[in-house]
């Protein structure tokens, strides 16, 4: 939209030159620099209720950011602000006391946000870390003295528990039934939470605040009551057992808590530049608090969430991240001094020969990053496709199930964090968990840590992605630490046997050689790296983690070799597979491309053009009435196509609106749409000739004149510009659409869909895949729950004489559902938030969709 008022005038038809790309987006900025004191106020108004518009007509479509028209109203902003200001200067022109306030307020405000919410992202992690500990401790016993108080509070200073911790019941049948129930009604009370109060609280949010952080807005994301189920939910999820872990919604959360408080300033409120700050550095201040990084939980949002990172959000990601662990440790949810549980120090180094066994456990990393990404998304498709209707059954199933097969197994009965903190400890000087460290029973510890680990990752696979908060940073660490130790305690047990072999020589006589902790520890490091294919984030938490500085090069032996054999399955993480899942248009800049075609190619070429003159209102509102456009090129005629500028769909709507609400108009009155002379950026604009506001007010009614709200400087390149260059402008620049324009006439406009889309034709053409099968296996496999699902209501109806019925109408459905049924598009629950969201995220605007 022109942020400058002017005359009304029609254009004189004739060929124009018009300027580069570089200098129409320079000329975006300086245009609005250049603009009249009297205007801007009336003009930042109009910008303004546009905006509050664009708030209610969000879907959840490819809503971008235009970047370019951000920044030109950040200036014009700048400007009103300080002509407001005026009249705090004193006689002279010198500053009065009054604005130097005001100016050292406005500077300091950025820093002031990220200070809130550093301190309330920390606050929120650590009664979220007691209560999850509290939650998960009671599925086992209770604390005779208080019974708020988890195991390790209630027994407080003694190793194996105490007489104050009691279980539930002596009979131990008793106790396998209750930690059922208790594991049942968390995940029900956690997905009903979810499901009728906050969809999008569910899963982790990552793959979402990516694509937020790069500019696109999905309505309630990051709105408040989102923030409050999170919250609530995600304590719940966690101690219900599911294989899932708080550190992605961590993310979540921390990026609600700053988009929540920044909503209440002005300065954030508007600009979605500035609003993409402090988002990035929530993000990093949710890392810092789920792992105590700080350091790297600013590199994981420069490595993993932002697009866009210069020096100053590097600078407000270290400043709220060290606020919010600062708070987390002044908290000290733990009472040990550490930020998270699984926290440890080593004191041994270790030896040249162990990298043989770093490189395997790398290797691991990498297959089990490849495979839990391949099998997950076939898990997330058959949950699109059969089970969106039955998200709460689901999760309370997947809980139930859980907890039956995992109560057996000591690694697997106990929260994640709680079994890594067990395989994170050395085992001289440390607690023997259940005789870990024994060697009287090491093979039982080797068969049950190889059992946890195919377990968990069969249960990571089919959990993560249901209908609760749910991450996969922790549970895939989990399962690296049990492989990890699994390795550590072969390779002491090889020492044992064989401690004067050449291989071992480097080990020194009476001080322990081999320290299995280590291995779980790198094992976790490969397991995450696999998983989320990022690296030096990786080697900098596990520093910080373990204060450790001779591990920092197995760290990264072991993160390299992760991300080597992860990058022959494919390239992104599980974050990135679940963008591409979701079918957000999101362009990675991780991703290199070699196309070697055209833009023409790819653009739209039958495109909806407005003349400058010709149309009437009632044209113009027909087309409005179609929703598959976004925005119009504004031409000087459909024969010529000579290109005048650009209008969006919601500055047009806001156009009409107005001008009926000052004044009757006619169906038939004229409707122009040429910008003037004045704003021509090959014109220069001269202060000696002050341009009169136009006004609704002034005009014939028999003619409307939309100058005001043209975009004079649209992004336009030529349509032999590789596709490639293309691509990066979208990625760089962010505008919602680029124009193809060919000596100076309209040849048709490209969006991101439109990249993507030819995208995906070509990968797909180049590796053509048969599905046939894996529909026909999902078929199959429909077939054996609804089978199962109907003979479990049978047997219960049948049991309790038609007193009791499970399923009613949903029962129905699992009996004849179509065949062939996709369900919704949508990867989110059935059902959105029908409530005004007022946390909407950066910006709301639409790029064309045809």
């Amino acid at each position: 939209m022109n942020s400058r008022s002017s005359s009304f005038q029609v254009p004189t038809p004739g060929l124009l030159r018009r300027p580069s790309v570089t200098s129409r987006l320079s000329f975006a900025i300086s245009s609005v620099e250049q603009g009249e004191a009297t205007t801007a106020p009336a003009t930042d108004q109009i910008s303004e209720e546009i905006d509050e518009i664009k708030r209610y007509e969000v879907e959840i479509d490819s809503l971008t950011v235009d970047w370019v028209q951000d920044a030109a109203k950040e200036q014009l902003r700048r400007k009103v602000r300080r002509k407001e200001t005026a009249g705090f200067f004193e006689r002279g022109g010198r500053a009065g006391w009054r604005y130097r306030i005001w100016e050292s307020y406005e500077a300091a405000q950025g820093w002031i946000v990220v200070t809130l919410i550093g301190a309330a992202i920390g606050l929120n992690a650590a009664f979220l870390n007691i209560i999850t500990e509290w939650l998960s401790d009671v599925k086992l016993g209770y604390c005779k003295t208080a019974f708020y108080l988890n195991e390790s509070f209630c027994c407080w200073g003694e190793d194996n528990g105490c007489a104050d911790w009691h279980r539930w019941s002596s009979i131990a049948p008793v106790n396998y039934v209750l930690y059922i129930l208790f594991a049942t009604i968390f995940a029900l009370t956690s997905a009903s939470l979810v499901r009728g109060f906050a969809p999008y609280a569910a899963g982790s949010g990552i793959s979402e605040i990516k694509c937020i952080i790069a500019g696109f807005v999905m309505k309630g994301f990051l709105g408040f009551w989102t923030l409050v189920i999170k919250s609530v939910a995600l304590p719940l999820a966690i101690a219900s057992g599911l294989s899932v872990g708080k550190e992605g919604p961590s993310v979540h959360y921390a990026v609600c808590t700053g988009n929540v408080i920044s909503r209440l300033f002005e300065k954030y409120k508007r600009n979605a530049a500035k609003t993409r700050e402090i988002l990035s550095a929530c993000a990093a201040a949710g890392v810092a608090v789920a792992f105590g990084s700080p350091i790297g939980g600013v590199l994981f949002s420069l490595e993993e969430m932002s697009s866009y990172f210069p020096l100053k959000t590097m600078w407000r990601s270290y400043f709220c991240a060290l606020v919010a662990t600062a708070v987390l440790a002044m908290m000290n949810p733990f009472r040990t001094g550490q930020l998270v549980m699984f926290q440890v120090r080593y004191d041994r180094s270790w030896h040249f020969f162990e990298v043989l066994f770093y490189i395997i456990i790398g290797i691991f990393g990498g297959l089990y990053g490849a495979f839990v990404i391949k099998w997950n998304l076939r898990a997330q498709a058959f949950r699109k496709k059969y089970l969106t209707k039955y998200a709460v059954l689901e999760a309370t199933l997947l809980a139930t199930g859980t907890a039956i097969i995992c109560y057996p197994n000591m690694f697997l009965r106990i929260d994640m964090t709680e079994s890594m903190e067990i395989l994170f400890l050395e085992c001289e000087g440390g607690e023997d968990y259940n005789g870990i460290c024994d060697s009287a029973n090491r093979w039982r510890m080797v068969l049950s840590l190889v059992i946890a680990t195919f377990v968990r990752v069969f249960l990571v696979i089919i959990s993560y992605g249901c209908k609760v908060p749910a991450g996969i940073f922790v549970p895939s660490m989990a399962i690296g630490a049990s492989f990890g130790r699994t390795i550590g305690i072969l390779v002491q047990a090889l020492h044992e046997a064989y401690p004067a072999s050449v291989f071992f020589s480097a080990c020194q006589p009476d001080v322990p050689c081999i320290t299995p902790g280590t291995y779980a520890f790198l094992g976790a490091a490969a397991a995450l790296s696999g998983i989320m294919h990022i690296t030096v984030s990786v080697v900098v938490i596990m520093f910080e983690l373990t204060g450790a500085l001779t591990y920092i090069l197995p760290t990264m032996i072991v993160v390299g070799v992760t991300k080597a054999v992860s990058e022959m399955f494919g390239k992104g993480g599980i974050a990135d597979r679940m963008i591409w899942f979701s079918g957000f248009p999101f362009l990675d800049n991780k991703e290199e491309h070699t196309f070697g075609v055209p833009v023409s190619q790819v653009m739209t070429s039958e495109v909806v053009a407005l003349p400058t003159t010709g149309l009437t209102m009632k044209q113009v509102e027909q087309l409005l009435k179609e929703d598959k456009y976004q925005g119009f090129p504004i031409v000087e005629d459909r024969a010529s196509k000579i290109l005048v500028g650009y209008i969006g769909r919601t500055e047009l709507r806001y156009a009409i609106d107005r001008v009926k609400k000052d004044r009757s108009i006619s169906p038939l009155a004229r409707c122009y749409f040429s910008p003037p002379s004045s704003l021509n950026p090959t014109t220069p604009t001269t202060a000696t000739i002050p341009v009169p506001p136009v006004t609704f007010d002034s005009m014939a009614s028999s003619a409307v004149d939309f100058s005001r709200f043209i975009d004079p400087t649209p992004v336009t390149v030529h349509p032999r510009l590789p596709l490639e260059t293309v691509m990066e402008l979208f990625r760089k620049i962010g505008p919602r659409v680029i124009l193809i324009e060919y000596h100076g006439k309209l040849a048709g406009l490209v969006t991101v869909k439109d990249c993507l889309k030819y995208q995906f034709t070509v990968e797909h053409s180049e590796n053509p895949r048969d599905d046939r099968h894996l529909v026909e296996s999902q078929e199959r496999l429909w077939g054996v729950i609804k089978k199962g699902a109907i003979w479990v209501s049978d047997k219960v109806n049948h049991v309790s004489r038609g007193r009791i019925h499970i399923g009613g109408n949903s029962q129905e459905a699992l009996r004849s559902p179509p065949r062939g049924h996709t369900g919704p598009t949508s990867y989110m629950m059935d059902g959105t938030e029908d409530d005004v969201d007022d946390g909407v995220e950066l910006e709301d605007r639409s790029p064309v969709d045809r």
